[in-house]
């Protein structure tokens, strides 16, 4: 990744006093150039075979159907100059319909669905697509100030050239009442670069009468970059 190469304001602040982890967590020195030209120059060779049968779909992983609204979630991948990039290993993470997460430091009382683990893995293609199928989160308490809640939002993974070069964004939903509360969608500088954060309804990728569908597409570079290290 090239840092230079990244619109002001794209990118959230590394401490955010709002968000109040970051001011403990957040770097207080400038950052170091580190020089490591041999592993940014050899290729991640991800194999189709580890993607599983069913990490594409959320949905299935259970004994059961689980809880919730089942949508589908499609986009594309893209640099700067709009080309796909491609056979790039993508992961998602999310809550579920009650804004609990499947991990043991989640511990409010959202019930757990025994159907719905939340993760999932796929691949793009060859025109830097992919597609998997999911329960829409829920929105949850988080502590960080009074009355802290979390817009409802799916964690994005992205892997470049090497497993070091790892991007994590976070996809929102149209129209949630809880943006302007959030402060880690508000730590992103730019107006027009939050906006980037929210997938669009599609009814194009709806399936009949089975799920809800929604685009979001990730640019990795420029001026139309989506924000990351949420």
């Amino acid at each position: 990744m090239n840092f230079d190469a990244i619109e002001p304001g794209v990118w959230p602040d590394l401490i955010y006093p709002p968000y109040k982890s970051t001011v403990k967590r957040g770097p207080t020195l400038p950052p170091l150039r580190i020089k490591a030209e041999a592993p940014t120059h050899e290729n991640l060779l991800v194999s189709p075979a580890l993607i599983l049968p069913n990490d594409t779909d959320l949905t299935a992983q259970g004994d059961g159907e689980p809880l919730g609204e089942k949508i589908v979630v499609t986009g594309r991948v893209l640099d700067e100059d709009g080309k796909p990039v491609r056979n790039s290993l993508l992961e998602v993470w999310q809550c579920n319909s009650a804004g609990r997460y499947w991990h043991k430091r989640d511990q409010h009382d959202a019930p757990l669905d025994p159907n719905f683990h939340g993760f999932g893995k796929m691949l793009t293609d060859a025109d830097g697509r992919y597609r998997f199928v999911t329960i829409k989160p829920g929105p949850y308490p988080w502590g960080n100030h009074h009355k802290a809640w979390r817009p409802a939002h799916i964690h994005f993974s992205m892997f470049g050239n090497v497993y070091a070069q790892r991007l994590v964004t976070q996809m929102y939903f149209p129209g949630d009442p809880l943006f302007d509360f959030d402060p880690i969608f508000q730590s992103i500088p730019d107006a027009a670069a939050r906006q980037r954060l929210i997938s669009r309804f599609s009814m194009d990728e709806t399936v009949d009468d089975k799920m809800l569908g929604y685009e979001f597409d990730i640019v990795l570079r420029g001026r139309d970059a989506t924000p990351m290290g949420l």
